[in-house]
């Protein structure tokens, strides 16, 4: 079992250690701030119920945490050491010093910082690489990462490995690419509140209901070439580029945060959300980003590319008395209704997912499909047996009651964590050609696989296969 080290216990180490944990690593925190386990509980929590949904294959076991009273305890026997203390240089360099008394040869420091260099982080002569992440650091999977050319090669073969999407920088530079742009939009709204001319909720309110809802999925490059038309960039250049040099932005000053402005910045913010607490309200966020995650998931655009590159590195979900699980998901908020419980267009999302489980794991994957072959649904009937609550980690096992020639015959069982039955789905399915987009045979490796599970699974109980609506046994 790996083991990470992580200095700080904030917002962004309790990120940090959710991430590792939920990857299969142990994890030992240093912190001395006696709220940390709070802290750090409070955001598992969040963590737990947000970074699974976003799969369709089970994490790996959960790793174990401890706090420790040193840092020399948390760093001793640690693969990977991840600072997150406060942004002060001289600070830095002085847990740097402590950690490296207890670095195992060949380590280093990866440090959370927004802003400063790695030659300025490691100038105390302890290797240090930044490898800046963000909020919240186990569900977007940005990380930047910057320094000596083997530090970065290493840091981003650990952040792969743990869904994450490693950026390194081309060159060094204070701030590094995304704070960069985010500073830039910081500046540009705290000079429209110091001038009067915008709300922090009208603020919010335009980014939300335009360019951000762009960005989570094509970014600005591909955005802009899009408004250049079948022109293109050149032609978006040749429109809109000269009005880059009207005075529309104010980047180059930064207002002076006194009192006043303080004090307006903060009651427009408590007005505008401060009635939701802060737990909630990241309740809310991660809701929120799962929600866009499993959308940019559908296509691999964006993050759901590195989803999905992740999760088939994921190992499959082997069997369940005998039959394989076919899928496994953490029940989303979209999946529920008005009465809390998940509602009947998720059961056919979640038995989806397991039908083509069952395809990936006979050959019919993306590469046969894509040669023009698949599997049509052209019968399904559901039995709801128990209520399934959001939250609620789902595990699908798949039956193959038998598949003769065209057809594909599938029994889904929908299991709680207890692992008692909530639901059972059965379905048949034709083989069809995508060209013709008529019904016929599989190819012969297929139809093998098809007919050994069948035979394997031919003794196994399916107690409400094959009944009619209404009917319970």
């Amino acid at each position: 079992m790996s083991r990470a080290a992580i200095i700080g216990g904030g917002v962004i180490g309790g990120g940090w250690a959710a991430r590792f944990m939920l990857n299969g690593w142990d994890v030992a925190v240093f912190d001395p701030a006696p709220e940390t386990p709070r802290r750090i509980g409070e955001v598992l929590d969040n963590a737990r119920r947000a970074l699974p949904a976003i799969y369709d294959r089970a994490l790996p076991a959960e790793g174990r945490l401890v706090f420790c009273d040193s840092i020399a305890e948390a760093v001793s026997g640690a693969q990977w050491v991840q600072e997150s203390v406060s942004e002060r240089l001289p600070v830095k360099h002085a847990v740097y010093a402590e950690i490296a008394a207890s670095l195992d040869a060949g380590g280093f420091i990866g440090s959370s910082t927004s802003g400063f260099k790695a030659s300025d982080l490691s100038a105390c002569g302890v290797p240090v690489a930044v490898v800046h992440p963000f909020n919240p650091v186990y569900l977007l999977p940005l990380v930047e990462i910057s320094g000596e050319a083997a530090l970065c090669e290493q840091a981003a073969g650990v952040m792969t490995g743990l869904g994450m999407f490693p950026l390194v920088l081309r060159k060094e530079i204070d701030a590094f690419i995304a704070n960069r742009f985010l500073e830039a939009v910081w500046r540009e709204a705290l000079w429209m509140l110091k001038d009067g001319i915008a709300t922090t909720g009208e603020i919010d309110d335009a980014i939300r209901m335009s360019f951000g809802l762009r960005w989570a999925q094509m970014g600005l490059f591909e955005t802009y070439r899009i408004a250049g038309g079948e022109a293109g960039m050149a032609h978006f250049l040749a429109q809109f580029g000269p009005a880059l040099k009207w005075p529309w932005s104010r980047l180059v000053d930064v207002p002076e945060l006194d009192g006043e402005l303080v004090s307006t910045i903060s009651s427009q913010s408590d007005e505008q959300s401060g009635a939701m607490p802060v737990r909630e309200l990241e309740r809310l966020r991660d809701d929120n980003l799962v929600g866009i995650l499993r959308s940019l998931r559908q296509t691999g655009s964006g993050a759901g590319g590195v989803i999905l590159k992740h999760e088939a590195a994921l190992p499959s979900g082997g069997e369940i008395d005998g039959l394989p699980v076919t899928a496994r998901r953490v029940v989303p908020a979209t999946w529920t209704d008005y009465n809390g419980h998940v509602n009947e267009a998720a059961y056919l999302e979640l038995g989806t997912g397991a039908t083509d489980g069952l395809m990936k794991l006979v050959g019919a994957d993306e590469a046969y499909i894509a040669s023009g072959k698949s599997f049509f649904t052209v019968d399904s009937r559901i039995r709801y047996l128990d209520e399934v609550h959001r939250d609620e980690t789902l595990t699908v096992t798949t039956q193959v009651i038998s598949a003769a020639g065209k057809k594909m015959h599938l029994f889904h069982r929908i299991l709680k964590p207890d692992g008692s039955l909530a639901a059972s789905i059965e379905t048949l399915l034709l083989h069809t050609d995508l060209t013709t987009r008529r019904s016929c045979p599989p190819d012969p490796a297929v139809a093998e696989a098809l007919a050994e599970l069948a035979g394997a699974h031919a003794a196994h109980p399916a107690e409400g296969c094959g009944g009619a609506v209404g009917q319970r046994n």
